[in-house]
């Protein structure tokens, strides 16, 4: 199958830039994103968070740009400077964006802002949260590990433990329990317990080094199948899995199109769509119809789901593949309940 070609940071900014460089960029909406460290190119969160501006400014004429953050001391620099430029909207990419967020939007409250991957309990009239259940379709990507493992051993790890992590690392889990509950088998996942809330993290989400020495640890203890929630990390992992013929579940975006050069080992991906969630709330903005609150992203609502098995179609199972659809229309009729069966 073909593989699609990846835009780098660098051209998705030319891009923007020339864009957005017409006699009325003065008059269009502007849009500045703020990366987390994983960069704009990081074939994750990043990078699918900036398609939906790159979108955006294809579709709606907009201006966008984006500043990467190296450490943690850079994000309030970031977002302090889009707002001394007068941006429209601010998207900020990140569990750790959280605080910075929160800060400049309570200080500057006609400043609007999204938010991936974080929520505000109450919620903040000028922020909106994206958020995704990405447990259900982690879940199918369990289920499916369950049925494609040949050593009956699958496993997981983080970048760090942050509840948008766990929270692919739950679903995961819960959909091998799910398997063994129907199949009466005993398939172990490996990395994560969320029980005791254990589990296996690279304490970061730039390190290919640790993708791959974690990688290699879970599969000495048997892992066939590994499932890395850590951004650029994991990439380290996939390619300790090509060397020694084990099994890659990609999170965030289908690894198949982002990062090719993994492709042959590459089962699924567990996909959020943060283009769609971000262009719907640039649009909300473009239309004045922007509101502070939560977008929750669900598989009823295709803005989660697992990618196409790609160079393994052949290799999954019809009978695995109509139970992966049972599945999941037993999550999203409410008959599947991930929490009971997690903590079951």
């Amino acid at each position: 199958m073909r593989r699609l070609p990846i835009l780098t940071g660098i051209l998705v900014a030319a891009l923007a830039l020339a864009l957005a460089a017409g006699p009325a960029a003065a008059q269009t909406l502007k849009v500045g994103m703020v990366t987390d460290m994983g960069g704009v190119d990081d074939k994750s969160f990043n990078q699918g968070s900036w398609e939906g501006i790159v979108r955006a400014i294809r579709e709606l004429g907009i201006h966008g740009r984006y500043l990467e953050s190296q450490q943690q001391s850079d994000y309030a620099r970031n977002i302090l400077e889009f707002i001394e430029q007068d941006y429209d909207l601010i998207v900020t990419v990140g569990f750790l964006l959280g605080d910075a967020t929160l800060h400049y939007a309570k200080q500057f409250p006609d400043q609007k802002f999204a938010i991936v991957d974080y929520s505000y309990d109450p919620p903040v009239e000028n922020i909106r949260d994206i958020l995704f259940a990405t447990d259900e379709a982690a879940f199918l990507a369990g289920y499916l590990a369950a049925g494609m493992t040949q050593t009956g051993v699958v496993g997981t790890f983080g970048g760090i433990a942050l509840p948008t992590v766990t929270i692919f690392m739950d679903g995961f889990e819960a959909g091998v329990k799910y398997y063994n509950q129907v199949k009466g088998t005993n398939v172990q996942v490996l990395g994560w317990n969320a029980k005791t809330e254990q589990g296996l993290f690279a304490g970061n989400f730039e390190s290919t080094d640790d993708g791959r020495r974690l990688a290699e640890a879970l599969m000495d203890e048997g892992a066939d199948i590994i499932m890395p929630v850590a951004g650029p990390v994991g990439l380290g992992a996939a390619a300790a899995a090509q060397e020694r013929g084990a099994m890659i579940i990609g999170v965030d975006s289908d690894w198949y199109l982002t990062a090719p050069e993994f492709g042959d080992v590459i089962l699924t991906s567990v996909v959020k769509k943060m283009d769609q969630a971000v262009f719907d709330v640039i649009q909300s903005v473009a239309d004045g119809t922007f509101t502070g609150g939560l977008y929750w992203g669900t598989l009823a609502m295709g803005a989660v789901d697992i990618a196409p098995f790609h160079e393994f179609e052949d290799d999954v199972p019809d009978w695995l593949k109509e139970e992966l659809e049972q599945v999941r229309q037993g999550i999203i009729s409410g008959e599947i309940d991930i929490d009971a069966i997690l903590y079951s």
